[in-house]
């Protein structure tokens, strides 16, 4: 039988670097091992903000076609759709800093590899959507890996701090990462975008190499892995509150997120700024994010989770339909700060909320099962690119937000038990 009752984790021992930190916003940076987390997601950020950059301008001018863009990104989905909730139960089995590191590793060399053909003139259409499937095989196993570890890094109390400063460690890297990408793109070309990336990734198996990670809870190697991933899907299902978060967070990354693929679309061929316009762009939705994040950081044990949560989604999904319209750069800039700031509130609290109300023995698994977001994003690239050239990308974008929109506003009206989560 499934044991719902709560686990409690040892509180991880306070280790301040020496003077401390005096502001709550960075409250989980007193721990070590989680200030090692936090700055190899940083160099790993920089290096996927890079590669998006360097991958879809690459893909569109090889291509010219919105579809192949999408269909390239799309490839994504298929490692995390079908290996990441085996790779929740490997974290709640297997040593999990192994894990990471290997997988690190991994998309390291794939990589260098890349670099090698596009500096070589060897690249060809096919190369990126084997890049895209095989990188993803090694993301489908990090992403659920690195989840599982935060709650054991930190206190309780200073969870909802690390998830956001999570996310600020990812987009404090999307406000530069695709600016540099975009210059180097007009510059040297996409071969040396990812032979940064490459150097980046080094930093980060030095980080992981000295982090210290608690040991995975015993209780979940006593199944077989298959009965294991069912009592995970079972988990999820006997718990409305559970159940409805992972919805929140799974339906806008197929249906609303993946408007960011169309970027190089508005770049070139609606507003028609370039590379480095493209570039803008994403740092613009990147500058809003890391406002977003850092703002939610700040906000300590935050009493009104569930309603900052389903008004930020709303939020996001207004001002995407917003943005589908802008003629003018400035506008649209300015727009995209907002979107990116409801977009990182929106995923920082469910992912809060998912911690806070699951239990440590099955954690892997069900933070698994969230973060298919990474496959149904790439999903919904696809479904993106397609809209776009059946008809254009600004009515792609407003249908994605217009769906975000209406989740958002059925779980307000029709899941009460959301709204008065705390």
């Amino acid at each position: 039988m499934m044991r719902h009752a709560p686990t409690l984790v040892a509180e991880p021992e306070a280790r301040p670097a020496r003077g401390g930190f005096k502001l709550s916003t960075f409250t989980s940076l007193r721990y070590r091992d989680y200030r090692l987390l936090f700055f190899s997601i940083m160099f790993t950020s920089a290096g996927q903000w890079m590669e998006q950059i360097a991958l879809s301008w690459m893909a569109y001018q090889m291509t010219d076609s919105p579809f192949m863009l999408g269909a390239i990104n799309g490839m994504r989905a298929i490692p995390f759709l079908v290996m990441g909730p085996w790779a929740g139960v490997a974290a709640d089995r297997m040593d999990r800093k192994q894990l990471m590191f290997l997988s690190q590793a991994y998309v390291m060399l794939l990589t260098g590899i890349m670099s090698f053909l596009i500096l070589a003139d060897l690249v060809q259409v096919w190369h990126l959507f084997a890049f895209t499937l095989l990188s993803g095989m090694g993301w489908s196993f990090t992403q659920p890996v690195r989840q599982t570890l935060i709650p054991n890094l930190v206190p309780r109390a200073a969870l909802m701090n690390a998830v956001a400063l999570q996310s600020a460690a990812f987009n404090s890297t999307r406000v530069i990462g695709p600016t540099i990408a975009g210059l180097l793109l007009a510059s040297l070309g996409a071969g040396w975008v990812f032979a940064l990336k490459t150097s980046l990734y080094v930093a980060v198996l030095g980080l992981l190499a000295l982090m210290r990670v608690p040991a995975t809870p015993g209780d979940a190697r006593r199944a077989s892995p298959a009965r294991e991933l069912w009592e995970g899907v079972q988990y999820i299902l006997g718990n409305q509150v559970v159940s409805w978060l992972i919805l929140l967070a799974l339906i806008p990354m197929l249906f609303a997120m993946p408007f960011q693929t169309l970027m190089p679309v508005f770049a070139r061929d609606v507003l028609q700024i370039g590379p480095q316009g493209f570039g803008l762009l994403v740092s613009a939705s990147g500058i809003g994010a890391l406002v977003g994040t850092l703002t939610v950081a700040s906000l300590g044990n935050f009493q009104r989770k569930g309603l900052l949560l389903l008004l930020s989604g709303g939020g996001l999904g207004l001002t995407l339909i917003f943005f589908s319209w802008s003629p003018w750069v400035p506008l649209s800039l300015a727009v995209l700060v907002v979107v990116g700031g409801f977009q990182m509130t929106y995923m920082s609290m469910t992912n809060t909320l998912l911690h806070l109300n699951i239990t440590d023995e099955v954690r892997g698994r069900v933070m698994s099962i969230y973060m298919l977001d990474m496959g149904l994003t790439p999903l919904g690239a696809l479904f993106a690119g397609t809209l776009a050239s059946l008809f254009s990308a600004p009515l792609a974008v407003t249908v994605m937000g217009s769906v975000c929109v209406a989740l958002t506003i059925t779980a307000l009206t029709r899941v009460p038990s959301i709204r008065r989560l705390a």
